[in-house]
């Protein structure tokens, strides 16, 4: 069970949540569609973007026990900040990495001992609502912490790139010792060494306390980095005079997804949620949900048909009527490709706006938390993700697209 530590100064980690709720409309012409019925999974392999480069394979593992309350909060509050960080990056040729998230939480008395209290929430995944999903429903609840056991898992059942130029990473958080449970750390670290896998420690508590606690240790073991944060403190939001622009504009961006497979209907309506979700935190979360959706990294290749056919339009009508939205149904395969193209130049028009916007709020922001002396789980893997991917030859501009 968890241990009472009176001395820690202790910080968090991940990632944020942001953004707006959309409003249904009422409408159903090819300018504005709804979200689709329940239909049978596609039959058509969606198009790959030949422009697209290198990957970032990144796993997120979580302590969800009882002490780790401000952890999870800072995590949800930090996921869509990270996620901008990441669409910051370029591969060694100029192209847009694949990126790919993953979660997995560990130590909670809810789990299984069976599984020595780990569960996967998601695999690595492009589709970043599903991430936001998982991350949200979490609570915190007693448990026992086995640091080797969740890394193994995370190793084990993802699937990892085996490309040496290609960035794998995983970034563990809790505030128990790194040694406890059956599968040893030095020996589980060594694993994710050989399958090129770097491990960034972060801990929640006392910087020598950590070291002494094998962290640091574990992160060194596969030339990662070692990090403390201070999990209770609560994250600062910076409102801004340009969030709700950017919310208004979010609402027109959800305007231009339109599902389509069995899954379609169920997957929109998620990403509204994770709208609603960031909503419900504030103004700036709903901003910076906008402008991750409206970065490269935010990618719904499998049930939206403009990320999965904007590129080849016409691979729209190698759909069944069945896997199409009802209001796509009884198109014709013209309608259908003039859909698709309308609907990824308003969607083109309206990121390229969220983001003239951002670089106003960007400004805004930098100069704002320059008054503030927080060190939050954002702060920690944004910068250590673009140090471990400039080694792997990324470079890191200031674009999200």
């Amino acid at each position: 069970m968890k241990k009472i530590k009176n001395s820690l100064a202790i910080v968090s980690i991940c990632c944020v949540m942001y953004s707006c709720s959309s409003p249904t409309n009422p409408n159903n012409t090819l300018e504005n569609y709804n979200i689709s019925s329940n239909l049978p999974d596609t039959t058509v392999t969606s198009p790959k973007d030949s422009t697209k480069g290198k990957k970032i394979k990144l796993a997120i593992l979580l302590d969800t026990s009882g002490s780790m309350d401000g952890l999870l909060e800072q995590a949800k509050l930090q996921l869509w900040n990270i996620v901008m960080q990441l669409a910051k990056a370029k591969d060694n040729e100029g192209k847009d990495p694949v990126i790919e998230l993953a979660l997995y939480h560990y130590g909670n008395d809810d789990l299984s001992v069976r599984n020595a209290y780990v569960q996967k929430l998601s695999n690595l995944t492009q589709e970043l609502d599903e991430i936001s999903e998982k991350l949200f429903a979490l609570q915190t609840n007693g448990g026992e912490e086995y640091c080797g056991a969740v890394i193994q898992a995370a190793i084990k059942e993802l699937e990892w790139s085996k490309n040496p130029d290609d960035l794998n990473v995983i970034y563990i958080a809790g505030n128990e010792p790194f040694n406890q449970g059956d599968v040893h750390y030095e020996k589980i670290c060594a694993l994710a060494k050989q399958k090129n896998i770097v491990l960034n420690t972060i801990y929640c508590g006392e910087y020598n306390l950590g070291i002494n606690e094998y962290w640091k240790h574990g992160a060194e073991l596969t030339g990662g980095m070692y990090m403390v944060i201070n999990h209770n403190d609560k994250i600062v939001d910076i409102a801004t005079p340009y969030d709700q622009k950017i919310a208004n504009l979010n609402a027109q961006l959800n305007t231009t997804y339109v599902s389509y497979g069995f899954k379609g209907r169920e997957n929109k309506l998620k990403q509204e949620r994770e709208d609603l979700n960031a909503r419900n935190y504030s103004d700036a979360k709903i901003a910076e949900r906008a402008i991750s959706k409206s970065s490269k990294v935010y990618n719904n290749i499998s049930w939206d048909i403009v990320d999965a056919f904007g590129n080849e339009p016409e691979k729209i009508t190698q759909l069944t009527k069945e896997n199409l939205a009802e209001e796509m149904q009884n198109l014709s395969a013209e309608e259908k490709i003039s859909l698709v193209k309308k609907l990824k130049t308003k969607r083109l028009q309206i990121t390229k706006e969220i983001n003239e916007i951002n670089k106003l709020r960007n400004d805004f922001v930098i100069k704002e938390r320059q008054k503030l002396s927080q060190t939050n789980v954002d702060d920690v893997i944004g910068k250590s993700i673009k140090t471990l991917a400039q080694q792997k030859g990324f470079v890191f501009t200031q674009d999200i697209n």
